[in-house]
């Protein structure tokens, strides 16, 4: 009888999205400090609950997630100020880390700030997302889900490259979907070419163009080949971490300042100096010469600490 109620409950999970786990293991934090406080501010805190649930509670894949291998991820909401009729401009910093094998450490995969972000939402709305009809039919109130479903296929396509070669494409096309039918509206921006040149269009533009193929090579590489193993193969670990540098290197000697590149190494300049500065004189010097043309914002903190 046992038996029988064990297959049984098996069964159900696989038919039930509800019961199988979740990709995201997703922190939500909403600031409204510069909010004037003509707003009722119990909204924000509606908001972040929503957003939570929104994240946490949704399946974004096919693949099922046991609960200790959830993305850990931080949403960082900061609303600058509110318009007419609940619109509210503000940032979006993304986190999301990546657990190196046989270690406690979470290496961050992704550390971004996106500067651009207009929505409007009303307290109590539920948050929508229809993939497949990303603009719904009120361009602010979609741009709330867009953006963020944006991001969670960003940090899954990021996820699955850093375990398999191309693993991550699935997710890729569909942030560039959402990019392709994002919500249209003149004050909102970020997802157009001409929006500027670092925006969410020319992140999935370079996450999903041929030409930058290296670019899910480089992460595959830092991950699994160079971080995974530094725990009993240290120096080939360091090794596969400076061919990294290298695969990068060629892309940007092609298509200096792609934003794909400057998007790899946001957070990363601590660990990366920490990898190399028990590297041979030779390797040091090296990896020191790739980073001051890959990672600029950061040349003095390499220098300090690999010269």
């Amino acid at each position: 009888m046992r038996k029988k109620y064990l297959l049984l409950v098996l069964a159900l999970g696989a038919m039930l999205p509800g019961l199988r786990a979740q990709e995201l293991n997703a922190k939500v934090t909403v600031l409204a400090n510069r909010v004037s406080s003509s707003v009722d501010h119990k909204i924000f805190q509606t908001l972040q609950g929503a957003l939570f649930n929104f994240l946490n509670n949704r399946k974004w894949s096919n693949e099922t997630f046991q609960t200790n291998e959830k993305i850990p991820c931080n949403f960082l909401l900061n609303i600058s100020s509110a318009g007419d009729n609940n619109t509210f401009q503000a940032s979006l910093t993304i986190q999301a880390g990546r657990p190196v094998y046989n270690s406690s450490y979470q290496s961050p995969l992704i550390n971004y700030n996106d500067e651009s972000f207009s929505f409007r939402y009303v307290e109590y709305q539920p948050l929508d997302f229809n993939e497949n009809r990303v603009q719904g039919s009120e361009p602010y109130a979609a741009n709330l889900t867009a953006e963020f479903a944006y991001y969670v296929y960003i940090i899954l396509g990021l996820n699955f490259d850093s375990y398999a070669l191309r693993g991550g494409d699935p997710y890729f096309q569909k942030a560039l979907n959402i990019v392709n039918n994002a919500p249209d509206s003149r004050d909102i921006s970020g997802w157009k070419a001409f929006d500027g040149i670092r925006n969410r269009y020319w992140l999935i533009e370079n996450m999903t163009n041929s030409k930058y193929t290296l670019v899910h090579d480089a992460y595959y590489s830092y991950y699994r080949g160079g971080l995974d193993q530094m725990y009993d193969k240290e120096a080939e670990g360091r090794a596969a971490i400076l061919n990294t540098l290298n695969m990068l290197n060629t892309i940007n000697a092609e298509t200096p300042n792609t934003m794909a590149l400057q998007f790899f190494f946001q957070g990363k300049s601590g660990e990366i100096s920490k990898i190399f500065q028990k590297s041979s004189p030779d390797e040091k010097s090296r990896a020191l010469d790739l980073l001051t043309k890959l990672d600029i914002p950061n040349i003095n903190k390499y220098k300090q600490d690999l010269q």
